[in-house]
């Protein structure tokens, strides 16, 4: 007997995002691929036809990406950030860090995988920032494991915001 899988937190946010992008790829994407699969069929020879091959290969992007879309939405589960409450960093959470060596600060928020955006300081749960950040408190001092070295934060503050 095996043990039910634990779905991965994503927040409302996330989760919006990749229907509406789903819904994108159904409604819009999938019926142009089709499309131009009809067209192609309709200039004749396939083995040859450059258009029908092209056409055939955006078919399996289109495809994979709906079914990784729909994966990611079968095994998650979304959590409200705004309707959390804790004196500890949780899912969701937006920390502001100081680098204990340098003073600079950073701010990240704590999201599903799915969801991470280094560029806009969104960092997966599952992450090393992440990782090390979960259930900590302000003024608690983490280290992140980066690939050029251990880096020393302190927590200086944290909300929950959607």
């Amino acid at each position: 007997m095996t043990t039910p899988r634990a779905r991965s937190p994503i927040t409302m946010e996330g989760r919006r995002r990749i229907e509406r992008e789903l819904r994108e790829l159904v409604t819009k994407d999938r019926q142009e691929v089709r499309r131009r699969i009809q067209e192609a069929r309709e200039l004749g020879d396939l083995k040859e036809n450059a258009e029908y091959h092209a056409a055939k290969e955006r078919q399996g992007m289109v495809e994979g990406k709906i079914a990784a879309l729909q994966h990611t939405l079968a095994n998650s589960q979304a959590v409200d950030v705004a309707r959390t409450r804790s004196d500890r960093i949780l899912f969701g959470a937006t920390v502001r860090l100081v680098n204990t060596e340098t003073g600079e600060a950073a701010t990240y928020s704590i999201v599903g995988d799915g969801e991470t955006d280094a560029s806009r300081g969104r960092v997966s749960y599952d992450g090393p920032i992440g990782r090390a950040l979960l259930g900590k408190e302000e003024g608690d001092v983490v280290v992140v494991r980066a690939p050029k070295g251990d880096v020393e934060y302190e927590i200086e503050s944290f909300e929950f915001v959607p």
